[in-house]
């Protein structure tokens, strides 16, 4: 990996993408007591940053694979950045999603063109649907997080945030697969200026944090949180590079989560999802660390169902 080969990801995806907005806000600067910059993938196209690593994935397949298609399995929003990728590219798009995958999830696919082929909600369930599928129609498989290309496009939001501020002293953002805190951490090694990556993750589903603690890939044995973009399990792609170039996983409670993310829509009148919160919710907890700090948050996405808000 190298700078040239960073720079070059950021503009293959370019056409395709949204260079999305950095906000910021006084009053969430005043209750966190430091100055937090914003990179809002709640603005992305289809409403989240996987849309960069989705794209970036299909861009590097042989003419001959997107002749065939792709297939992947994904709780909603990877599943809808490949479908709206793959639109975008004229090819066909398989997409594996959970049965209680949410509805607006469901029907966000469907509008960009995906052919959904439900599971049982179990990840084995989804990974040998999707084998199927891959078999059966010669699509090529692109996983959510576990694919170097996939993490290369994701890290892209962070060095879009660092070219605007490359004075930050730490970025933060979720965990859940590891795609985007991998890529975050890539393009923060070679651009930003001895910025540190911090990981917020629920303790709900708290197998990267163990991973890091134990040198080896850990497993959850529920995924009971709210945060439903963060019940992957951490990719081994993207483990050793979370070991190499992130500092630190914050756990947070689930009642942290419902805080964060109201006082963002409450203070910043955006709307994100509750994974999308768990960053935010990090920094709160352990605010008295990061006293004073120049602090970048990548906001992951917005696509919440309305129906269920946790408040």
């Amino acid at each position: 990996m190298n700078i040239s080969e960073l720079k070059n990801c950021s503009q293959r995806i370019q056409p395709y993408i949204h260079k999305t907005p950095i906000f910021t806000s006084s009053q969430l600067n005043q209750i966190s007591g430091t100055t937090l910059f914003f990179k809002c993938e709640n603005f992305q196209k289809m409403g989240a940053f996987k849309m960069r690593g989705a794209t970036n994935a299909i861009l590097q397949l042989s003419i001959e694979q997107r002749n065939k298609g792709v297939v992947t399995h994904s709780s909603g929003n990877f599943a809808q950045a490949v479908a709206l990728a793959s639109q975008s590219l004229g090819i066909t798009s398989y997409i594996v999603m959970p049965s209680n995958a949410p509805q607006v999830k469901k029907d966000a696919v469907k509008g960009y063109g995906g052919h959904i082929i439900e599971c049982d909600p179990t990840h084995k369930d989804r990974e040998e649907t999707a084998k199927r599928i891959e078999l059966e129609k010669g699509a090529t498989f692109l996983h959510p997080y576990n694919d170097i290309n996939v993490i290369l496009g994701q890290g892209t939001a962070a060095l879009e945030l660092l070219e605007d501020h490359p004075d930050l002293d730490h970025i933060f953002c979720p965990v859940g697969g590891g795609g985007l805190i991998a890529g975050t951490g890539i393009y923060t090694h070679y651009f930003g200026n001895e910025c540190n990556v911090i990981g917020g993750e629920p303790f709900e589903v708290d197998d990267a944090y163990r991973s890091l603690l134990s040198g080896r890939l850990e497993t959850n044995k529920t995924t009971n949180t709210i945060a439903d973009g963060l019940k992957m399990p951490l990719g081994d792609v993207n483990f050793p590079i979370i070991q190499k170039h992130v500092s630190e996983i914050i756990r947070v409670e689930e009642s942290e989560i419902i805080v964060a993310m109201k006082l963002i829509w409450e203070r910043m009148k955006i709307i994100i999802e509750p994974s999308c919160a768990v960053p935010f919710a990090a920094l709160l907890r352990e605010k008295e660390r990061f006293r004073n700090k120049k602090i970048g948050i990548i906001l992951s996405g917005g696509n919440v169902d309305l129906e269920k808000l946790p408040f």
